[in-house]
């Protein structure tokens, strides 16, 4: 059993997440968009308590500070909001919640959180490096616009793991167990387990206590305290990918105090992990066709004949990467690995697709696998220098193990992968591929029970999903908006990771009326 498919899929923005403003704008149909009754409030209603009377003594302290914001640059503004460890005893210490706000241009209507995704991806990032483009100018108009990175995440308390040199061989590298075509699948098995350990063992140690608090219900409560700090009785909310898990969460938790919110790429709470992956592995091998039958199409497409032929032709390539082993110019060997995970990210987005078509091109005719190494590069936040950007997968691993329990049947994990080799197009997935075995030896479990999530008595609330997306399957979008009492599906017909600001001016255009007069899709929405 060996592995030549990326580790399990992030479920963020995508790659290079300013550039999403710049893709050409297509104009789509729209059905009519009608105004409801009781959709939650942008401004600040003065006759609504910020801070409800359900919020416990000892963690009012924290709902009352008041946040210190000082400008950072780029008409930016900064702060830092102090949150407990674990919001079940404030006791046990505080730990730190950077946050950057985009001051509204116009008429503010009041706040607008933003998390774009991971889980691990940095909120503050998000909106330093495109919030002014990524966003339509009636959102800048009208709301602050707020992304903090949660707990566990970049400027936050974060978790830390490994150096430079250990990221490299831990994203880069492969088991040996996994290179020797001819180990059981015991051995395998094993060589994944020893190196998920290793990794778990690593973050324990430099972490600390953290590590067992970095799960997304006790981010949830954050964004609540984060909310009545900068004085909003109602949260408006945007989620992007991961984000939306968080949004869940929050309706469901919080629903009294749920203004507009909007879930874009969302994800289905209720599923266990394997399940997340197995549909993630298939949404991948639906784009990677669709992107071989559009190069088929064009003059410099690397491929040839049928997709089918093409799908071989791929493998093939990858196959060979982990026999001739060719070296970047940094020293780096292409690994099939490495190639896959720079598959997948181009995934992300079909204007990517031509990127990737020329890094495939310079590999197969010059054995420059450079443009392989860039988009695997950007996926995992690696800078030309070497060094890492973020701590994002080393958070994703980190949360992910808090919030979903682990299968730690061995014959169980080789059964998921049996199931996975049937959907899955590029290799033959392996252990890595799984989460269970990461977190099965995570020092800490999770005490998720994946329970649907309702929001019972919450304002209308606006969930978006894209037919193509791989990241985050339709399907997902149908689910939580079917969980949500008060939820309102816009379903776009296209291809890549989220919708907002794809280049259809149907879905922004219905974002952009919820927001900011509170216009809802009566019965839903396809573009």
């Amino acid at each position: 059993m060996t592995s030549t498919t990326p580790r399990a899929t992030r479920h963020r923005r995508g790659i290079a997440l300013t550039l999403a403003a710049l893709a050409p704008m297509l104009l789509s149909g729209c059905t009519l968009i009608t105004e409801l009754q009781a959709v939650g409030q942008g401004t600040n209603e003065s006759s609504q308590e910020v801070i409800g009377p359900d919020v416990p003594a000892a963690s009012r302290p924290y709902y009352e500070q008041e946040l210190d914001w000082s400008s950072c640059g780029g008409g930016l503004e900064c702060a830092t909001a102090t949150a407990p460890m674990d919001w079940s005893d404030p006791a046990k210490g505080d730990i730190e919640l950077a946050l950057v706000k985009m001051p509204a241009t116009g008429t503010r209507l009041g706040s607008l959180f933003t998390n774009p995704g991971g889980p691990g991806a940095s909120g503050v990032d998000f909106v330093e490096s495109g919030g002014s483009t990524f966003f339509d100018k009636p959102l800048r108009q009208h709301f602050d616009i707020i992304g903090w990175d949660p707990r566990g995440v970049g400027r936050s308390s974060d978790v830390e793991c490994l150096d430079d040199a250990d990221m490299d061989e831990w994203l880069y590298g492969a088991p040996d167990a996994q290179a020797d075509t001819g180990a059981s699948d015991e051995e395998v098995i094993a060589a994944a387990t020893a190196e998920a350990q290793w990794f778990a063992d690593q973050c324990a140690a430099n972490t600390g206590d953290l590590l067992g608090y970095v799960d997304t219900m006790s981010t949830v409560n954050d964004l609540d305290m984060l909310r009545a700090n900068v004085g909003d009785a109602k949260l408006n909310y945007f989620g992007f990918s991961y984000g939306t898990d968080i949004g869940a969460h929050y309706i469901d938790t919080y629903p009294a105090n749920v203004g507009r919110v909007a879930l874009d790429g969302a994800t289905d709470p209720t599923l266990p992990m394997f399940d997340v992956i197995l549909q993630q592995q298939a949404g991948f091998a639906d784009a990677v066709r669709a992107y071989l039958a559009d190069c088929l199409t064009g003059p410099a497409c690397p491929f040839t004949g049928s997709v089918d032929d093409a799908l071989g032709q791929l493998n093939d390539q990858l196959v060979k990467a982990d026999e001739t082993r060719p070296t970047n110019v940094d020293g780096r060997v292409l690994t099939s690995g490495v190639y896959g995970t720079a598959i997948s990210s181009a995934m992300y987005a079909d204007w990517l697709w031509p990127q990737l078509t020329e890094a495939i091109s310079m590999y197969t005719t010059r054995m420059d696998p450079s443009g392989l190494f860039a988009f695997a590069d950007s996926y995992n936040d690696r800078g030309a220098d070497g060094h890492y950007t973020s701590n994002s997968m080393e958070a994703f691993t980190a949360i992910n193990c808090l919030d979903y329990p682990v299968e730690t049947d061995p014959a169980k994990i080789v059964e998921f992968n049996e199931k996975l080799a049937e959907v899955t197009v590029l290799g033959t997935p392996g252990p890595k591929t799984l989460g269970d075995v990461q977190c099965e030896v995570w020092p800490y479990r999770s005490a998720s029970t994946l329970e649907p999530v309702v929001g019972a008595g919450a304002a209308p609330v606006l969930v978006i999903g894209t037919t193509g997306d791989p990241a985050t399957p339709i399907q997902w979008a149908e689910a939580v908006t079917e969980q949500l009492e008060s939820a309102v599906l816009i379903r776009f017909e296209g291809e890549g990771h989220t919708a907002y600001r794809q280049g259809d001016v149907c879905v922004n255009d219905a974002v952009d009326d919820y927001f900011v007069d509170g216009t809802v899709p009566e019965g839903g929405l396809d573009c």
